[in-house]
């Protein structure tokens, strides 16, 4: 996150002793990515942050591959995972290569008995129903419906809900998440013409300083395993940081469609980036406006890479019978396009309201038993007249 941002107290200068107005010795951690290279900050806490006392239990919760090379168009009912009440266990992944993890939830309830951190990759989880707060070990923030959620990898944290009809949209990243370099300029500010900028970003805010010891749980999520920790002193006992490298988020609301005279193509809905995948969003806007303009997308072939739309709300034109939630995957090798009828009914229309999240992927990806349990097994055949 090319951000400078801080909560709480912590020394002027660096690597220095900081203590307590009692005199007790606060504990310098450096929190970063890509070893030394990357975004990190440094935190402040009241006890060791390395105060293992037991590990409980480790566990698979490696996806169950069925389609390991996969060349069919699939639709997916996203609404048909069912409900759970554990966050965690609620976490169907559908969708997955070497680079990402793509996946559905449906918690009915907070993280109160354990705390969570995923070791291996970065998190976004998009908010399609639901309200609450992420609470970390950096600050708090509060997330409602059409949010996306940026959980660095190592962060600890909790997921509050408020109420028990929840739906997530979720990409576990393996490389680090974030927004274009082509909308910034060379020290990362992001320029005029960019679809957002800094103003929309929500940051931590209301750092919540624990100063207990006991028993704390927190579930640790490190190659396709789950490993129950007991830590001796609550995770959550940060009194200052400063730096680039924290959880933020940024709600699709905010994204500014850009627009132009006929089709414009996919890149121009980018929110995201990583070396492997995009990620982009599908927003209300104006249609394109030359006088012979066809708003629907042209039919294109997917050479490099397998394009994945989870569709949030409104009626996606290019598509016939698309409901909430529903995924559909184009893989790589066929080409795709509008559904039949959607190019000729879209001719003369001003504006569209659909909402959608795409993940492209630059390498195939492998399909779960999950996905093929909520998958209509007729949407390959769609195209056909």
């Amino acid at each position: 996150m090319p951000i400078y941002h801080k909560l709480g107290n912590f020394p002027q200068k660096r690597h220095t002793i900081f203590q307590s107005p009692q005199g007790k010795h606060y504990y310098e951690q450096l929190f970063g990515t890509e070893g030394f290279h990357g975004f990190s900050s440094l935190l402040y806490h009241v006890h060791r942050p390395t105060q293992v006392k037991e590990i409980l239990r480790s566990y698979s919760v490696a996806p169950k591959v069925a389609v390991e090379k996969n060349i069919k168009a699939l639709l997916l009912k996203g609404f048909e995972v069912k409900a759970t009440e554990d966050f965690l266990d609620s976490r169907k992944t559908v969708l997955l290569n070497k680079d990402c993890h793509i996946g559905l939830a449906a918690p009915k309830q907070s993280m109160k008995t354990y705390f969570y951190k995923n070791a291996d990759a970065d998190e976004m989880l998009f908010i399609h129903k639901g309200k609450g707060v992420l609470r970390t070990f950096m600050g708090n923030i509060p997330f409602e419906y059409g949010d996306y959620l940026v959980i660095p990898r190592g962060m600890i944290y909790q997921m509050e809900f408020e109420s028990s009809d929840n739906r997530i949209f979720y990409v576990e990243s393996f490389h680090p998440l974030y927004t274009p370099k082509r909308y910034k300029n060379a020290s990362g500010q992001h320029l005029e013409h960019s679809p957002f900028c800094e103003r929309d970003f929500k940051l931590p805010s209301e750092l919540e300083t624990f100063d207990q010891k006991g028993d704390f749980v927190i579930k640790i999520k490190k190659e396709g395993m789950m490993h129950e920790v007991l830590y001796a002193s609550h995770p959550f006992d940060v009194v200052g940081w400063d730096g680039y490298n924290f959880p933020w988020a940024f709600s699709i609301h905010n994204f500014e469609p850009i627009t132009g005279r006929v089709h414009q193509p996919p890149p121009v809905h980018q929110t995201f980036e990583t070396p492997a995948f995009v990620v982009c969003s599908f927003c209300p806007r104006l249609y394109d406006y030359h006088p012979k303009a066809i708003p629907a997308p042209y039919n294109h072939s997917n050479i490099d890479s397998d394009e994945v739309l989870y569709y949030v709300d409104g009626d996606f034109m290019s598509r016939n019978d698309i409901k909430q939630g529903h995924i559909t995957l184009h893989p790589k090798g066929i080409p795709h396009g509008p559904a039949p009828g959607a190019m000729e009914r879209s001719i003369g229309h001003k504006e569209t309201q659909e909402l959608a999240v795409m993940v492209d992927t630059f390498r195939p990806l492998m399909v779960t038993e999950d996905a093929l349990g909520i998958d209509d097994g007729k949407y390959y055949k769609s195209w056909v007249e």
